[in-house]
């Protein structure tokens, strides 16, 4: 039928979601939320909070909307929150950003992302070069723009890229490396010698650089470092962040995303024509939470660690093997050693087989790539602990059932 024609196939497809009989799936994130509602499982799976952010926050948002601030903000964003981005990153990182033409307000990280891609590549001519596990969205994107998304695996233990790997994959083609630091699903940090790579090899190719650093303020090995901030990566690198995740209002979708004015012009051209503008009272709380002293962001980092570190203690206690993450909302396990070599029909069994809901790490990959992270687990730590702890107990029956099962192999062997 001629209707059903369109870049929504191919988006869909990208985004792994278009079968061989073109019928389109659900993400894995409806499907695995769906599923923990139908059941009553513990959500670990979509990372969302569980528990709102700061009080001075939501009292400014609560304030905006009965001041009247209700209807279409300006394009570029409210000024009070294009000024406070600028403030945020001469605070933390020294860089200087003109919020008149160096900033743009978006709806979330993710409309950033869409936005720049969209606005900065040009078909099928053009490639993206990102790390493999990726956001979902970014290969939905690169379909949607027609350009050519070329991966570069994050190599185990510690979910770093191969440096002779990564400049095999930037060449003269590319168009823009798309960056996500600290990086979802994996929870790793880039080393300096990585991100130092990626600099060289855009220079070298003359390629853009999309940092996603949305998870910036929940680092807990070492300070958050952005790629702009390293020798002569600025005058190429857009960087987008959102309130979301620091703040925990991800239904707010209040980003941003700020470089050279030119490139933030082209961005904007595109981004007026997706939403044109959102989230007018949100905005005007989001800058006050920008401002908010230094201690609510350490606090909120380290609460996040804390979280981490009770659910990896429940996740090894069930016979996980758990990699630690440096940053952001989620900790990765191995479940092959308690039968979960097949990550994605074991989190498709979990909620029912024991009430907990997680991701397995190949919805974040090419089809091509799924063996090398087959046993591999996504578990979300942004809940309050009482409901890790409740997740941790629930996954201790995994640790029992694997041992009934050795016993009993044992007793038919002898």
């Amino acid at each position: 039928m001629g209707i059903l024609h369109g870049a929504w196939r191919r988006t869909a497809e990208g985004a792994g979601l278009l079968s061989a009989t073109g019928e389109v799936a659900p993400t894995i994130f409806a499907e695995m939320s769906a599923l923990a509602a139908r059941t009553g499982a513990i959500n670990l799976g979509q990372g969302f909070p569980d528990e709102d952010g700061p009080a001075e926050v939501l009292e400014a948002a609560r304030a905006a909307i009965l001041s009247g601030a209700n209807q279409y903000p300006p394009g570029r964003g409210v000024r009070d929150l294009l000024q406070a981005i600028a403030e945020h990153q001469r605070r933390w990182y020294g860089i200087e950003a003109d919020p008149d033409r160096e900033i743009l307000v978006t709806a979330g990280a993710t409309e950033a992302i869409a936005a720049a891609l969209l606005a900065l590549v040009d078909g099928p001519e053009d490639e993206i070069v990102v790390f493999e596990p990726f956001y979902d969205s970014y290969a939905a994107i690169a379909a949607l723009s027609g350009a050519r998304l070329r991966t570069v695996p994050l190599r185990l233990p510690d979910f770093q890229p191969d440096l002779d790997e990564l400049a095999a994959a930037v060449t003269d083609r590319c168009r823009v490396i798309l960056v996500n630091d600290p990086h979802n699903p994996t929870g790793a940090v880039l080393s300096p010698e990585v991100r130092a790579e990626i600099v060289r090899l855009a220079q070298r190719h003359d390629a853009l650089i999309v940092t996603d650093e949305v998870y910036e303020h929940l680092a807990f090995t070492a300070p958050h470092v952005p790629i702009a901030t390293l020798p002569g990566a600025a005058e190429r690198t857009l960087t987008i962040s959102s309130a979301g995740k620091t703040f925990s209002v991800t239904g707010w979708k209040i980003g941003w995303i700020h470089g050279p004015a030119e490139l933030i012009t082209a961005v904007l051209s595109v981004k007026q024509f997706l939403t044109y503008v959102n989230g007018g009272p949100f905005q005007p709380a989001v800058a006050a939470g920008l401002r908010l002293p230094d201690a609510f962001f350490a606090g909120a980092a380290e609460r996040l660690r804390a979280k981490h570190e009770l659910l990896a203690s429940g996740l090894e206690a069930a016979g996980f093997a758990v990699h630690r993450p440096d940053g952001g909302y989620f900790t990765v396990a191995d479940a092959t050693a308690i039968g979960g070599a097949d990550a994605d029909a074991f989190c498709r069994a979990l909620p029912e087989r024991i009430g907990v809901a997680a991701i397995p790490l190949t919805a974040f990959v090419h089809p091509r790539h799924r063996e090398a992270y087959s046993g591999l687990v996504r578990f979300a730590a942004c809940k309050r602990p009482e409901v890790i702890a409740e997740a941790a107990h629930r996954l201790a029956g995994l640790s029992v059932s694997a041992a009934r099962r050795g016993n009993g192999a044992g007793a038919a062997r002898g």
